[in-house]
């Protein structure tokens, strides 16, 4: 029986140059594997906590010494000589140990780092793919990517309220050729962006971070790309969008969107929604309204649930008992997947399969502040999600899971690529 030997964590960086934890299991037959702990910009404010030290001495203020030495301390002791393979037992006890409902003690960055580097390990001893130890025989699926190439909100300094602009290509045959195609555009609306002498530097995902006039001219300038690229628009390659509208709202669940002078209840943005999926072949919404505005969300279904992808990031994160609460009340149709929403991987296995179980799309994803670890590209492997969001065809952290996918794919002699069937399915 393969049983753990030693754990230890490491402060390293993450792609904005905050610290991270770096987390290392070692099994008994001494085979051993890390995982390094993403965080993000716009968070939920339900998320497990991710444990900062405060000292502002250190990295102002958000270092994670403490939660490297939960895990070189408390967690360590206590997982020392538990099977390894029995991934559902160690983060039931990860939980345990912690004793709160959101990771308070141990942090979220802790528990996840251990959970995570226990799962590469346990794949590596038994010679396994990770995407095949996951996901058993059935982890065929490649996803579809969604690719952020014009950033706004908290990802940019600029004038764009929409936090991520998003193309998916959906008319391939396989992913490689759909990462191609996506790269194609990526570079042809740099072309488009200098030839109108607007800037071309990059925000933390990759996407480009120009300054347009209002929420509309990135669909213009990203429909312009695509068909310059030589594609067709909408058949081949859709458009998405991530609002994240929690950064908008104020306490009277009113949004303002500062690029376009503007201020509008639910309903009104509801509205305004409708208005660009008439115009552009937009197929999915991801936090269209406030985490907390469930009465706008269930319009927002009621409106748009039919049409297109609403998905629930903010509203949901990763959380399966408030996932719950979305199912009985007919809200959104698909989950953003972010394993440090909520702290483990089985725990995040957990909420996949209830939105599975309840027809709700599922969207793995990276975080804005990434890494080198490409832990999630065989997560959405194993869990056949459909789809991938993990930033635009720059910057290494973001090409580190797109190449994983492309290895990945290589070692299933094509696999399956989803393309077009995923929403025939949703």
């Amino acid at each position: 029986m393969l049983t753990i030997k030693d754990i230890h964590a490491l402060e390293v960086m993450d792609s904005r140059g905050n610290p991270t934890i770096q987390a290392s299991v070692v099994l008994s037959d001494n085979t051993k594997a890390s995982a390094i702990v993403p965080s993000g910009a716009s968070t939920g404010k339900r998320e497990a906590l991710e444990l900062r030290d405060n000292d502002k001495t250190r990295f102002l203020g958000k270092g994670v010494l403490r939660a490297c030495e939960n895990v070189n301390s408390v967690i360590k002791h206590h997982l020392i000589g538990l099977e390894a393979t029995n991934q559902a037992f160690v983060d039931e006890r990860l939980r345990a140990l912690d004793g709160t409902p959101n990771y308070a003690n141990l942090g979220a960055n802790a528990v996840l780092g251990v959970s995570m580097a226990l799962a590469r390990a346990s794949a590596k001893a038994l010679n396994l793919p990770l995407y095949r130890y996951l996901g058993g025989a059935n982890a065929l699926t490649l996803p579809v990517p969604m690719l952020n190439i014009i950033n706004g909100g908290t990802h940019a300094n600029n004038s764009i309220d929409f936090q991520e602009y998003m193309i998916m290509p959906l008319g391939f045959e396989s992913f490689k050729e759909a990462l191609r195609a996506s790269a194609e555009v990526y570079h042809t609306l740099k072309k488009l962006l200098d030839e109108k002498n607007q800037l071309t530097s990059v925000g933390d995902e990759g996407g480009f971070a120009p300054n347009f006039n209002n929420n509309v001219e990135p669909l213009e300038a990203i429909s312009q790309a695509i068909e310059k690229a030589g594609y067709k628009l909408g058949e081949e390659i859709a458009l998405a969008l991530d609002v994240a509208s929690s950064e908008l709202v104020d306490e009277h669940f009113n949004y303002h969107l500062k690029g376009e002078n503007k201020i509008l209840d639910s309903h009104e943005l509801v509205a305004y929604y409708k208005e660009l999926v008439a115009k552009y072949p937009i197929v999915s919404i991801e936090d269209g309204l406030s985490e907390d505005d469930w009465e706008g969300w269930a319009f927002l279904s009621k409106e748009l649930g039919r049409q297109i992808q609403l998905v629930g990031d903010d509203l949901f994160v990763t959380n399966a008992s408030i996932l719950q609460k979305g199912i009985e009340k007919n809200v959104a149709n698909a989950i953003l997947i972010k394993p440090n929403q909520i702290g483990t991987i089985s725990e995040t296995l957990e909420t996949i399969r209830l939105a599975k179980h309840h027809a709700y799309q599922c969207v793995m994803s990276h975080r804005s502040g990434e890494s080198e670890d490409s832990f999630i590209a065989d997560f959405a492997v194993a869990l056949n999600t459909g789809e991938i969001k993990t930033g635009s065809t720059a910057r290494s952290e973001r090409i580190a899971k797109y190449n994983r996918l492309l290895e990945i794919e290589h070692e299933l002699k094509g696999g399956i690529y989803i393309g077009k069937e995923l929403f025939k399915h949703g």
